[in-house]
């Protein structure tokens, strides 16, 4: 049981950081700055309804993506963590992932499936995170995956619904500096998985 809650937690805090709800909540802004009120609830929805079904398929399907690929997963940990790691580095450095440049785009709800759902809610770095907590998890431990993504597009929904609000009342620096503690998570999940990888490589710990 004990594990379980272990397990819990840590996917919670790899998907809080990665999806970074409180950071992405600007880019939702900025991409909808003087929509109507009902056309940015339809962005949000749709955006976080793509995005977790993207996801939901990584994490089901990641197992026979492996097995098609011949994709070992000392390989699969080494090389996600070194894209999780990087995705962090850059937020640590103030600058927007390349993983989620944005260009001008016209307020139309087509943008809640690029850039919103993709690469912004359901990138590399979140698809990687996803498919690393099941690479070895047994059938529980993969619906709990999915559950706590679920939570975590819930809150992300909420969070871009209120994101006027929240923007006036804490203010752009204290999301950045929050941005920045995001990054730094990251980066360490990043550094984990690739010595997690390397410890399965030379076979230091059971696979």
């Amino acid at each position: 049981m004990d594990n379980l809650i272990t397990f819990a937690i840590t996917v919670f805090t790899g998907f809080f950081a990665i999806t970074n709800p409180i950071s992405n909540m600007t880019v939702f802004v900025s991409l909808t700055q003087g929509a109507h009120k009902q056309t940015k609830d339809a962005i949000n929805k749709k955006a976080n309804i793509i995005a977790f079904i993207i996801v939901v398929v990584f994490i089901l399907l990641g197992k026979y993506i492996f097995e098609l690929f011949n994709i070992s997963i000392p390989a699969f940990k080494i090389t996600g963590g070194i894209l999780i790691f990087f995705i962090g580095f850059e937020m640590l450095q103030s600058k927007q992932s390349n993983v989620k440049s944005l260009n001008d785009v016209h307020i139309e709800e087509d943008i809640a499936v690029s850039p919103l759902a993709i690469p912004i809610l359901a990138g590399p770095g979140t698809i990687v995170t996803a498919m690393n907590f099941v690479s070895n998890a047994a059938p529980l431990q993969m619906f709990m995956v999915i559950l706590i993504f679920g939570s975590m597009s819930l809150i992300t929904y909420f969070t871009f619904k209120l994101s006027d609000h929240i923007v006036k009342f804490v203010g752009y620096n204290v999301i950045s500096v929050i941005g920045k503690i995001m990054g730094l998570i990251i980066a360490i999940i990043g550094t984990g998985m690739i010595i997690q990888g390397i410890k399965i490589s030379f076979d230091l710990i059971s696979n």
